[in-house]
């Protein structure tokens, strides 16, 4: 933590400078008691994603809750972590690069980073880091389960690669994963499920058909916060990678039809600096907080509605018969999507009771590599 960050403990919410990302403490932790507890009654493991937070202070307080381990999407992001005393972490991402690889099979040094595959070039590239470096890197089998992102087709190509890995030397097999990403927007409630269970029906297969192979399979991963109930509750699934829903925004909750069982913990408070007769201006512009996937929701007001984002200012237009809020006053916006905004700052505010508790740096954050 830098100087600057510790001088803002102890002080309250409205001494702090604008654009700031604010966690409310209490929220946050029952979020995180909330995902930890319903996957310890379902019977399945909790490897949140760390790109919602890209802190290993949060992450800590993952892993206390009840969390196995972590989701990175790139190595750089998981030696962070791993860094920090995280020992087991699945890379949902398949490296291509002799040089990452061999610098993934080092890391296995001093803990489990398991790795994905789904092409044989890739298993080959792996295979050789491997045997180099005198260590047998732990993979998983990604497949496509609807998302048409990346993959092996459902079917006997999962048999196949699993094959390939289970035969290769500097490999071994660990499992398999897929994501249900398509699913997320469907609607009512009974066509989301009707989706996502054909989808994750592709890994029960899978995973069925390693078993009568003799083949290990320790791990079959999927879900996010979109779709941690479906997930966790399906056959095979032994972890789900849910990780936003410690936080929640406006793209769970409204398009993704997430319960509330998760409630709006993260907000970004901005600072009115323009009233005019149809609109509001905000000193939190695209620099500080997305509304690429989902548009922000100002709280605590119905008198505004999202306009559009610049570099630096936000605006609003202003309801019929509303004056809106005045040039100085404090707006607080939920995030459209938490993860495209989170990443866009040094550090979150923790707060409790309307005082500054914790500030917890985004260690991980521009770790793209």
């Amino acid at each position: 933590m830098t100087n600057n960050a510790r001088v803002l403990i102890g002080r309250h919410v409205d001494e702090l400078d604008t654009p700031v990302l604010v966690v409310d403490l209490d929220q946050f932790e029952t979020n995180v008691a909330s995902m930890a507890t319903y996957c310890r009654r379902q019977g399945v493991n909790w490897r949140p994603h760390s790109k919602s937070h890209k802190s290993p202070d949060i992450a800590r307080i993952q892993l206390a809750a009840g969390a196995t381990g972590l989701t990175c999407a790139k190595l750089s992001e998981a030696e962070i972590f791993a860094d920090h005393g995280v020992a087991d972490i699945l890379l949902a991402n398949q490296l291509a690069s002799p040089s990452r690889l061999e610098h993934l099979a080092r890391r296995q040094e001093g803990g489990r980073i398991i790795g994905i595959v789904d092409h044989p070039d890739a298993l080959a590239m792996a295979a050789r880091a491997g045997q180099r470096v005198g260590v047998d890197i732990p993979l998983l089998v990604d497949v496509d389960i609807g998302m048409h992102r990346t993959g092996v087709q459902p079917g006997p190509a999962i048999l196949d690669m699993a094959r390939a890995i289970e035969a290769a030397k500097g490999v071994r097999l660990v499992g398999i994963m897929g994501y249900e990403g398509h699913v997320l927007t469907a609607h009512p409630a009974a066509a989301k499920e009707l989706a996502a269970r054909t989808a994750l029906d592709h890994l029960v297969h899978g995973r069925d058909a390693l078993l009568a192979d003799g083949l290990p399979c320790e791990i079959v991963s999927a879900g996010s916060t979109g779709s941690y109930d479906l997930a966790a509750t399906h056959d095979a699934i032994t972890e789900i990678q849910a990780g936003g829903a410690i936080f929640m925004d406006a793209m769970y909750r409204d398009r993704f039809h997430v319960d509330d069982r998760f409630g709006f913990a993260l907000h970004l408070l901005t600072t009115v600096t323009g009233q005019h007769a149809d609109h509001i201006v905000t000193d939190a512009g695209f620099k500080t907080l997305s509304a690429f996937h989902n548009e922000p929701r100002v709280l605590d007001r119905i008198d505004l509605d999202f306009g559009y984002l610049s570099a630096e200012h936000g605006v609003y237009r202003l309801k019929a018969g509303s004056s809106g809020p005045g040039i100085g006053e404090r707006l607080r916006l939920l995030p459209g999507y938490g993860d495209s905004t989170t990443v866009l700052h040094d550090h979150f505010v923790a707060v409790r009771d309307g005082r500054v508790e914790r500030v917890w740096p985004l260690t991980a954050r521009g770790a793209l590599s």
